[in-house]
């Protein structure tokens, strides 16, 4: 079934109704405890509501927050006229995002057309805290419930649809895991489960309840303990298939680590991928068909890192010089290359940087309701 359509029978298709629980976050971050005086600041919260909006416009507002991720739409039968309740409380746990969400029902699609003009490419971890999801990716579609945790990829398409749910989602950045991209490929799109699904259950529960809590120099140590957790559960997750498919994840994981280790290379090309891991371009291309091609994903690799590079203060090379790092011997066609990709110019991050109020790329059609899932995903410096 090919992505964004529809059938009388498709599991992802028609939604069912669904009531959503009046009632406060199902995991309540503590907030107010004492801090010693030389304590490191705590963590701020990203938040986006649609409580306050006038019904007609809480739909067109959740629609436009998540339009850098996925294609948002009503079950049949609603009308925007109807309302739409969707809260999201952000945190930034370093590079990985943690996200407490409750929202109304409603369908998803994030199809190849968002993969090739996106830059996101996160893992990501959902732990359903209340009611029902069904995601499709390659035709294979998995049910979700309450206290069930769906683990999946945001670089590959996939549609879906929920009942009115509360969850709490993880996005880590493919960089942080891509070691172990091939065994975290085959568990893509799957309920993880056994022991460690439990103990990784337990400790996002626990980290939640302490969100408000958590301070700036707890937060490495964090990271490294849900990316050490995430990578075990999935391990016992990961589908058996031989043959294929295990040969593509294998030579993904080899061609991810290799952009990786060589990405300001000027030897960086097609061809020259091709010598370092013994295939054809034909099987080069497929490879990164989905993120539109090899030479694609390598641009948006090192638009990312230029990003990164004019936020980080600390970095105080000349714009030509990162434009020049990023693969690009013309400045204007940095520039142009990057306003594309995220809606604000190499000089429009670095002049913010100096005054602490570094924006997030933007999306024309989302600037009337503020800051995007988009933005919070951006990377930081």
């Amino acid at each position: 079934m090919a992505i964004g359509s529809e059938s009388d029978d498709d599991p992802v298709g028609e939604q069912r109704p669904a009531h959503m629980e009046r009632r406060r976050w199902a995991r309540e971050p503590a907030m107010g405890k004492e801090r010693p005086p030389n304590a490191s600041p705590a963590l701020v919260p990203l938040r986006f509501s649609t409580q306050d909006l006038p019904p007609t416009e809480q739909f067109p507002a959740w629609r436009a927050h998540m339009a850098p991720l996925v294609d948002v739409h009503l079950p049949e039968g609603k009308s925007p006229d109807d309302g739409f309740i969707a809260e999201q409380i952000g945190w930034h746990l370093g590079d990985i995002l943690v996200v407490q969400q409750r929202v109304h029902a409603h369908r998803y699609v994030r199809d190849q057309a968002m993969l090739r003009s996106s830059p996101i490419d996160h893992w990501n971890v959902g732990l359903q805290r209340s009611g029902q999801a069904w995601t499709e990716v390659n035709r294979r579609v998995t049910e979700t419930g309450a206290g069930e945790i769906l683990f999946m990829s945001l670089g590959s398409p996939y549609r879906g649809r929920m009942t009115d749910n509360e969850a709490l989602l993880v996005f880590l950045p493919y960089e942080l895991l891509a070691r172990d991209a091939s065994l975290l490929q085959s568990a893509g799109n799957a309920v993880l489960s056994g022991s460690h699904a439990e103990l990784l259950t337990g400790y996002l529960t626990g980290l939640e309840t302490n969100l408000g809590n958590l301070t700036i120099e707890e937060v490495p140590r964090i990271i490294q303990t849900i990316g050490d957790m995430v990578v075990a559960a999935a391990a016992l997750s990961a589908r058996t298939d031989t043959g294929q498919n295990q040969t593509n994840m294998g030579l993904m994981e080899r061609a991810h680590r290799y952009i990786h280790v060589n990405l300001h290379s000027a030897n960086l090309t097609p061809d020259m991928m091709c010598r370092a891991l013994g295939i054809s371009r034909t099987r080069l291309y497929q490879l990164f068909e989905a993120s539109g091609g090899v030479l694609n994903y390598i641009r948006k690799r090192r638009l990312l890192q230029a990003y990164a590079d004019l936020s980080n203060s600390a970095d105080h090379r000349p714009i030509s010089e990162i434009a020049e790092a990023a693969g690009f011997e013309v400045a204007a066609n940095f520039t142009r290359a990057f306003i594309h990709e995220f809606g604000l110019s190499p000089r429009e991050i670095r002049r913010t940087v100096t005054t602490q109020q570094r924006p997030a790329p933007a999306i024309s059609s989302t600037r009337r309701y503020g800051k995007t899932i988009g933005d919070w995903l951006a990377p930081r410096g």
